[in-house]
């Protein structure tokens, strides 16, 4: 994770909020002060170390994103020129997956069945579009934020949507780290307003620990797909039971 993301801005404002000194931190978590600030300057934290800096201030994962997310100054969706671009193209789209995931120019291309010139001519594209910033070593920093969603109806979800849908739920869903559950139950709007903002608080935790974990090396990591999903809803044999109007 780069020292400028605005995870980690929003873990050095809370500090100070707090009045904490790196060296006061470092004697809560047993650490040396250059351990510390060594951390923050690179960004380099695990889990569980952030875990640990969020007990001391009393926070948990989900109110550092939400400051983080007030920080950023990025557009909430891509526009449309961006879009149409990653539409177009799916090897095009694919990059871009990687680098929002923090993965480099050298790791796609010892990973990726993809070569020197046709790497070098998406991340061109990819600076064209406005989508990241790719200068001297072949270094991509993003221009969008990494908490963008995809615009509703827009290219990308109509070119991509069901096919992911159906990709990601034609798994049996019984490894470790895997779980499908589906519950259906009544429930009044003032619980239902409280499940949809319980939801969207997960949603940014998965996006939050994936900042977290952005600091490791691509080879440690693997993709994840999150579905949140909730509406009104009733089965169709329910329906069928329902007493027809005179």
């Amino acid at each position: 994770m780069p020292a400028t993301s605005p995870f980690v801005a929003a873990l050095k404002k809370t500090l100070r909020s707090h009045g904490l000194t790196y060296r006061e931190l470092a004697r809560k978590l047993g650490l040396s002060e250059a351990t510390v600030k060594r951390m923050f300057s690179r960004g380099a934290f695990t889990l569980t170390r952030v875990e640990q800096i969020l007990r001391v201030l009393d926070l948990d994962l989900y109110d550092v994103a939400r400051m983080s997310r007030g920080q950023a100054a990025t557009p909430v969706e891509l526009n449309l020129d961006q879009e149409n671009a990653l539409a177009r193209d799916e090897r095009l789209l694919s990059v871009f997956w990687l680098v929002l995931n923090e993965w480099t120019f050298a790791e796609i291309l010892e990973a990726y069945a993809i070569t020197k010139p046709e790497l070098t001519l998406a991340f061109a594209r990819l600076a064209r579009v406005r989508l990241i910033d790719w200068g001297p070593g072949e270094r991509a920093r993003l221009l969008v934020g990494r908490d963008f969603r995809w615009r509703a109806g827009g290219p990308v979800k109509k070119a991509y949507g069901n096919r992911v849908l159906q990709e990601l739920l034609k798994g049996r869903f019984e490894g470790p780290a895997e779980l499908l559950r589906f519950e259906a139950r009544d429930l009044s709007e003032e619980s239902a307003a409280v499940v949809r903002r319980r939801l969207e608080r997960l949603a940014a935790e998965f996006n939050e620990l994936a900042e977290v974990d952005a600091s490791l090396p691509a080879r440690k990591r693997n993709g994840f797909g999150l579905l949140v999903a909730c509406r009104p809803w009733q089965f169709s044999v329910m329906i069928a039971l329902k007493k027809r109007k005179a």
